[in-house]
């Protein structure tokens, strides 16, 4: 009985003691977040990274007005074909990369595809959009407010390439200028195909859920949620409020204390308070509020908006670990764990399905 009790505490919870965490985690052979996989909107895309893009199609706006049509698909597809998002790098929390990203030497030998020398000192590509030097002296801009331009800072080098590709004012919306904008950064027509084929794969895996049927308090609640797409993932982060920093500790000793963002009942707090349904803090509490929808029914009983949980052993409410909202068509919103972002899952990535609530 005393096993059970502690299992609640593990994913989305008010923070419980080193030791008790420890214990469960060793137990259960549990990760963060139940183990769920990698997946959502952006699967491949370190959330580190993915949090760049977001904060940067959203500051674009203030130095090119009249751009329309910035979306982070359009610089994922640009960073995967450059650094793949610097995967294998290490990225801090206020976006700094290291080691840093050199492109190969632009002596016009072929090598990296480069046909055009550069002067000597100024001939290597810089960082995860790998910018020429004169071209960020020209561009470079603070992405993450620290009054530094750094090509080797994600915050930094995904607002530059936004306004880049911008221009004075182009409408990314239409295709003819955004393969305008991609032959600017690089003029090559295999490079066209090769960023295009991504940005469409991005856009595709990104697309919100058809919501056509979904009215009233529902929308409104999974409107609110979805609207937190890219926000970090933050252990005990989240209230009614909105993004708020967590605390310490996960099972594996991840701390939210310096992360602005939610955990997986944080966000389902934050969603329906925009309908005036004020939840319990935990995944586990959250599980005796409303129509209960026993595991037993499966995934099919569910409707947009329900509560979906997760637990060590479904059947027994004290073993809930997580919490996401359901959208329909097998997805959800979801917190997933330390390291990632809100995203879209499937219901079915993670194990131990434990039916769902309905409060609408």
């Amino acid at each position: 009985m005393v096993v059970l009790l502690l299992f609640a505490a593990v994913c989305c919870s008010v923070p419980v003691g080193n030791a008790i965490s420890a214990y469960v985690a060793l137990k259960t052979g549990a990760q963060d977040g139940g183990g769920i996989a990698q997946g959502g909107s952006a699967a491949d895309i370190p959330p580190r990274m993915l949090t760049a893009y977001n904060n940067a199609v959203q500051q674009v706006g203030k130095y090119v007005p009249k751009c329309q049509g910035m979306r982070w698909p359009i610089l994922a597809g640009i960073a995967k074909v450059e650094s793949n998002h610097a995967i294998g790098h290490s990225i801090t929390g206020n976006g700094d990369i290291t080691p840093h990203i050199l492109g190969p030497v632009l002596d016009g030998s072929g090598v990296g595809g480069n046909t055009t020398v550069y002067p000597q000192g100024n001939n290597r590509a810089l960082g995860p959009f790998q910018f020429l030097p004169s071209t960020w002296a020209s561009y470079g801009k603070d992405g993450n407010g620290d009054r530094v331009a750094d090509p080797d800072n994600a915050d930094d080098a995904a607002l530059t390439a936004a306004v880049y590709l911008c221009g004075n004012g182009r409408d990314l919306t239409q295709r003819s200028q955004l393969e305008a904008a991609i032959l600017q950064y690089n003029h090559s027509s295999e490079y066209l195909s090769n960023v295009l084929s991504w940005i469409d794969q991005y856009t595709a895996a990104a697309k919100a859920p058809d919501l056509k049927n979904v009215s009233g308090k529902v929308r409104t609640v999974i409107e609110a949620a979805l609207s937190q797409r890219g926000v970090p993932y933050s252990w005990g982060g989240g209230d009614a409020s909105g993004p708020a920093y967590g605390s310490c500790c996960s099972p594996s000793g991840k701390s939210g204390a310096g992360i602005k963002g939610f955990d997986c009942s944080g966000l389902t707090t934050y969603a329906y308070a925009r309908v005036g349904i004020n939840l319990p803090r935990t995944a586990a509490e959250q599980a005796g509020v409303g129509r209960r929808i026993p595991a037993g029914l499966g995934p099919i009983a569910l409707r947009p908006g329900d509560l979906v949980f997760y637990a060590y052993a479904p059947g027994r409410d004290s073993t809930i670990f997580h919490v996401g909202i359901y959208l329909g068509s097998g997805q959800m919103v979801n917190a997933a764990r330390p390291g990632t972002v809100v995203r879209l899952d499937a219901v079915g990535t993670m194990s131990g399905f434990a039916g769902g609530a309905r409060l609408l």
